[in-house]
């Protein structure tokens, strides 16, 4: 293995013995030299990869495909079956917040339990126990026993300790919204900074967005094996062809003219309205989008409101075959595009497709409402618009590319 690593697994591997019935365990235990009454289950097995000290790393899978086991066993709270697992540094985990934390215990003493576990002294906890309280802000609570707080409270507690701990890795496992609105952006702003300052992050996520917009790499886990080990487009490219090969055709109803309730409360942005148009004629609410392939002009108009002491939104579309793969996508922030809101937060912003190039077929449009650099997602709605597309020629594929034919 480098020596320059923060995280570097070879042949990995974590086997468990499945039991058909209780009774099989006392029997395996008995007569297990003869026989076995257990079947190995390989919930990771013979992966390998190298994590250099800085990079930012998304895994992508199925569920039950070992990425949890992963994560846990970066963490130290498993341990590998086979193979060799080193990590260097110190490691904060947001798997399941406060996992550690004793019920019965005050917020102020769960907060030197759970930061000693992360190797803090007590004298480093007294120096940033301002800081947490600020962040966790939960006010008198903190002298309460923890199993009186609400889910919210516990969280923003749990969150505000573990990263607290100025981590040379952080292990994320869908926890970059927590709480309510204020406190979600606020987390996230927070793993923005540690990622900024250099720090090693290991990101687990069934967001295939956030995958590519955060991360520098990415692994994607199969079966318990490392299948691929890549750049985050490709990775997540290869893993969203890889689920749509077996999906079936949907044809659910359209959303179009989506009425959602306005944002309410700090830190919170709502997508309020989504319309389509085809040539100038809007698309009456519940029915298709009737396109036709080079010919029609396809115009949607997204509203949206958010908490309007927040910076201007970035809005977001993705549109999808009829097996959700995505084919097509944009951003007003890669497109370079200001979104306007009101002093009320409110806005909306049309996108428009001339001469709409995907060929035959039934698609459908979800979209985003994400933060001014179009990473954090505030609200989305999938399938809000269904686009179905007819042509007049014969060609295959999806798209018709701009093209001529030359002697």
């Amino acid at each position: 293995m480098s020596s320059e690593f923060a995280i570097a697994a070879q042949n990995l591997s974590k086997r468990y013995a499945l039991f058909g019935k209780p009774s099989d365990r006392l029997k395996q235990l008995l007569l297990g030299r003869w026989r076995r009454y257990a079947r190995e289950f390989h919930a990771l097995q013979d992966v390998s990869f190298v994590i250099r000290p800085g990079e930012v790393v998304g895994i992508v899978g199925r569920n039950g495909a070992g990425k949890s086991t992963l994560l846990q066993m970066v963490c130290g709270t498993l341990e590998p079956s086979t193979g060799i697992l080193a990590v260097q540094g110190r490691v904060a985990a947001l798997l399941e917040l406060g996992a550690g934390f004793s019920p019965d215990f005050t917020g102020l003493e769960n907060i030197y339990i759970n930061a000693a576990i992360l190797g803090l002294s007590r004298a480093q906890v007294d120096a940033q126990l301002d800081a947490i309280l600020a962040f966790a802000d939960i006010g008198e609570f903190i002298h309460q026993p923890v199993k009186t707080y609400s889910s919210g409270m516990f969280m923003r507690l749990a969150f505000a300790v573990a990263t607290s701990v100025e981590p040379d890795i952080l292990v994320i496992d869908e926890a970059l919204s927590v709480g309510d609105g204020a406190f979600a952006r606020k987390s996230f702003d927070r793993i923005m900074r540690l990622k900024d300052a250099g720090k090693t992050i290991l990101f687990c996520s069934h967001s295939m967005y956030q995958i590519e917009a955060l991360c520098s790499r990415a692994l994607w886990i199969d079966a318990g094996r490392l299948r691929m080990d890549g750049a985050p487009a490709d990775v997540t490219s290869a893993y969203s062809a890889s689920l749509n090969a077996d999906a079936l055709t949907g044809t659910g109803a359209t959303s179009t003219l989506v009425p959602r309730a306005v944002a309410a409360g700090a830190g919170l942005g709502r997508i309020v309205h989504v319309t389509a148009e085809v040539d100038g004629e809007p698309v009456p609410k519940g029915s298709a989008a009737q396109v036709l392939s080079g010919q029609s002009t396809l115009a949607l108009t997204l509203g949206f409101s958010i908490d309007p002491t927040l910076p201007t939104p970035a809005l977001a579309l993705g549109i999808s075959d009829a097996n959700g793969l995505t084919v097509a996508s944009a951003t007003t922030h890669n497109d370079g595009f200001a979104v306007r809101m009101d002093v009320l937060g409110q806005g909306h912003a049309t996108i428009v497709f001339e001469r709409f190039p995907l060929l035959k077929g039934r698609y459908s449009v979800t979209v985003f409402l994400v933060s001014e650099d179009a990473v954090h997602v505030y609200d989305q709605i999938e399938r809000s618009v269904l686009v179905d597309v007819r042509q007049r020629g014969l060609e295959q594929g999806l798209v018709s590319l701009p093209h001529k034919w030359q002697e």
